[in-house]
């Protein structure tokens, strides 16, 4: 890379990502799952940004930042990732503004590593496409190519075999974001996924399709956090096209035609539930 190039300081909005529908058709011999999903992103999430330093470094803010290290951090690992492949000699002092709760079904380190990823791409001028960054980005997790591409989308395999497809019945769209605080392992609900394969997505648009199917992975997560079912109970309540678990839990979100409503349905959430943290996003 050119030593004469122009750091500008940037920053990007690690978009919380949610699944519209989630469909686990078997187990994979490497122990992945073999997945159908419609991915869906938010306007909101956490905020990665990015200043001069001679080193890549790392600084955790934010209201969840309490729970997350430097050690194994996947912002960092993306970071490394890119500079190598780059052959970057810059660093980069990097910032995570840490909005959204820790694994929580939202994209959480996945969207950072995604963010950090478009953003360095700019920051250091490597010129990669979205296309190659998702490619690239592949050994680091299975969601983070979709949270690379930051677009309505579906996925096959584990996840990474990505088609965009049109979300115009998804415009104007609002998404309120419950979450009961309760961490859940997303390995530990894959691994009491019961194993029946309940059929295949429908390749209709994003909103029928998720209406006509389901997450798999709710009943595992629910048993692990009972509030699951509570909080979809209520979210049922409130007006909203969809209410349905995200990812592997134990986020759920509810999903409606306007703001408005959005925000009316938080405030009874809020209510019923004082303790839970939710969060309103327009769908992109």
């Amino acid at each position: 890379m050119a030593s004469d190039r122009v750091m500008i300081e940037d920053s990007e909005v690690a978009c919380a990502k949610i699944n519209l529908a989630l469909h686990v058709r078997r187990r994979l011999p490497n122990g992945y799952h073999d997945i159908e999903t419609i991915f869906a992103f938010l306007d909101c999430g956490d905020v990665i940004s990015v200043g001069a330093d001679q080193n890549i470094e790392l600084t955790i803010t934010g209201e969840f930042s309490s729970e997350l290290s430097n050690s194994g951090n996947l912002v960092l690992d993306a970071a490394h990732l890119l500079a190598s492949y780059g052959k970057v000699e810059a660093g980069a002092k990097i910032t995570l503004d840490k909005r959204l709760p820790v694994a929580s079904g939202i994209g959480g380190g996945s969207a950072d590593a995604a963010a950090t990823l478009r953003l360095l791409n700019r920051y250091w001028a490597v010129g990669l496409s979205l296309q190659d960054l998702a490619r690239l980005s592949e050994p680091l997790g299975a969601d983070i190519p979709a949270c690379v591409i930051n677009q309505t989308s579906r996925g096959e395999g584990i996840g990474q075999d990505l088609v965009e497809i049109g979300n115009a019945s998804l415009e104007g769209h609002h998404a309120l974001l419950v979450n009961p605080l309760v961490p859940i392992s997303t390995a530990a609900v894959f691994r009491d996924w019961d194993g029946v394969d309940r059929g295949d997505l429908s390749a209709r648009d994003p909103i029928q399709a998720a209406l006509d199917g389901r997450n798999d992975l709710q009943p595992p997560a629910q048993l692990l956090a009972p509030i699951i079912g509570d909080l979809l109970s209520e979210l049922n309540k409130t007006g909203t096209v969809l209410a349905r678990m995200s990812g592997s839990g134990a986020t759920c979100f509810g999903l409606y035609e306007t703001a408005a409503k959005a925000h009316a349905a938080e405030k009874d959430i809020a209510d019923a539930f004082p303790d839970v943290w939710t969060m309103v996003g327009g769908l992109k």
